[in-house]
């Protein structure tokens, strides 16, 4: 026996022929966290899918062995009964049935006769969330009464249901706050010490650090390297992810922003479900051309409140005057504010940003699909030219611009909403969270190209929730808290102490 738990050998993928995975090996230990670690598009969630049987046993090259034997799945089901269990990037709860129902799915406790044990299922669903330290979830409500944090560990706690002796955690903290964070790291501590063996995927390299006992880069496909944390730092990390040496993190382009040109004034957002309560409150600030303004805040201050008001996104009742070079403008649906020079790359790229059912080229071109209009038709031509510019412009990594939107990583569907907004050129861009879910590569390309945007005289607005992000690229910084604007600062040197004291001061 070797002993390992898991040996995933030679494990090779194509799409259309092209390589996704080129004969990777991975061993994994019982109680043992293995970080798994690469760019956008590396082959991470490819290979975790090959693992899972998403990818069933026939579709790729290699082999899988779990306890020594093979392992041959031809449906998730089957990993699932061999004790593979995948909490996928994209939450798989269904929406309108109760916690209850999400974490027994597929496993109902039934009585005689096919009738479903809901007082059985309950108290085993409750003592499934106390083992998380969830003690304040009904679970006998609507999943949807909770938040995406909450779902999270929901999801966890499906996963465990399942007995899993080999979880895989795809980016399980993208919608988490730091609370939760702490609580997740807490439980894959608990999971490991009860002989669990977990694969963590994350850009959160300092999670990765805090969690796993070895490290595993793949990239474009290819096994890099394995070593043991303890000999890494994240720096190391990320020089294998990427193939070099990331002295900075932030690039850096000398420039002066020139006049105000953008001013919100007396923007004011009610709550959709208290509509007397305000969830942004007349909050005004100015933009000045080429400035890169960074809007920081806590979780629920309201920055994406404001920023979805300013675009004419925001679903609810809101009010706002918006000018634009020295005009008041109508920005009070999407379409209006684009054609007045606005743009919005928006937080959820995969309900607001991206349409699931149309190719990658599709997706780039769908905010200016007017200008390749011919009579009746669209001059597919000339369509393919600009998006096979804007593929090499942004470094997306994608075989070809026919394929689905959604078969390429969260990075890189990231960067085709980013080319949808840029072929509109907007005088002013609105970036919510542009790095959510992207690798430290992908993201120093976004800073780069958003550097540069604003050299050229674009003005730029970025909230994010990565105070480090906001004072590395921002020229300015704005503070909310509470749906009002708690401090305007220049970047000088601007410190996170000063941003969070603003925050939370009342």
């Amino acid at each position: 026996m070797s002993g390992y738990l898991l040996e995933m050998k030679g494990i090779a993928k194509k799409f259309g022929g092209v390589p996704a995975l080129d004969g990777i090996d991975l061993t994994l230990k019982a109680g043992e966290c293995i970080g798994l670690c690469g760019e956008n598009g590396a082959g991470k969630s490819t290979l975790m899918k090959v693992l899972s049987a998403v990818y069933p046993h026939g579709t790729w090259d290699g082999q899988i062995l779990m306890d020594g034997k093979p392992l041959e799945a031809q449906s998730i089901r089957e990993s699932e009964a061999a004790g593979i269990v995948i909490i996928h990037q994209e939450l798989m709860l269904v929406p309108e049935l109760s916690v209850t129902e999400n974490l027994f799915l597929g496993n109902e406790i039934t009585l005689p006769g096919g009738r479903m044990d809901y007082p059985a299922m309950n108290q085993r669903a409750e003592a499934l969330l106390k083992e998380l330290n969830l003690r304040d979830v009904n679970v006998v409500l609507p999943v949807s009464t909770y938040g995406g944090g909450h779902q999270q560990l929901i999801e966890i706690a499906k996963a465990l249901n399942k007995n899993a002796r080999v979880l895989i955690l795809d980016e399980p903290s993208s919608s988490l706050t730091a609370n939760e964070i702490k609580v997740l790291l807490d439980i894959v501590r608990g999971l490991k010490a009860k002989g669990v063996a977990c694969v963590y995927i994350s850009h959160k390299l300092d999670e990765v650090e805090a969690i796993c006992d070895t490290i595993v880069v793949i990239r474009d496909g290819k096994h890099i390297a394995t070593t043991p944390m303890d000999r890494m730092d994240v720096n190391q990390i990320i020089a294998q992810m990427v193939g070099r040496e990331m002295s900075q993190m932030y690039p850096t382009l000398e420039r002066t922003p020139g006049e105000v040109v953008f001013e919100a004034r007396n923007v004011t957002c009610y709550d959709l479900d208290r509509p007397e309560r305000k969830k942004v409150d007349n909050v005004s600030f100015s933009l000045r051309r080429g400035e890169i303004l960074g809007i920081a805040g806590l979780v629920g201050a309201g920055r994406t409140e404001l920023v979805t008001a300013l675009f004419g996104a925001y679903p609810g009742r809101c009010e706002a005057e918006v000018w634009l070079e020295g005009q008041r403008i109508d920005s009070r649906t999407p379409l209006k504010a684009i054609r007045c020079g606005l743009a919005l790359v928006p937080e959820d790229r995969k309900h607001h940003g991206i349409v699931r059912d149309m190719d990658v080229g599709q997706n780039i071109t769908l905010s200016v699909l007017g200008r390749f209009a011919r009579f009746t038709r669209i001059d597919r031509e000339a369509e393919l030219a600009v998006v096979s510019e804007e593929i090499a412009r942004l470094g997306l990594k994608t075989a070809s611009p026919f394929l689905s939107i959604t078969s390429l990583s969260g990075g890189n569907q990231q960067k085709a909403v980013l080319s949808k907004m840029l072929l509109t050129k907007p005088k002013v861009l609105i970036l919510d969270e542009p790095t959510r879910g992207v690798d430290v590569g992908a993201k120093f390309e976004i800073y780069k190209l958003m550097l540069e945007l604003a050299a050229q005289g674009m003005s730029i607005i970025m909230v994010s929730s990565e105070l480090a992000e906001v004072l590395g690229v921002s020229d300015r910084v704005l503070v909310m808290g509470e749906g009002k604007l708690r401090g305007d600062f220049v970047n000088d040197n601007l410190s996170q102490e000063t941003v969070l004291a603003a925050a939370l001061t009342h």
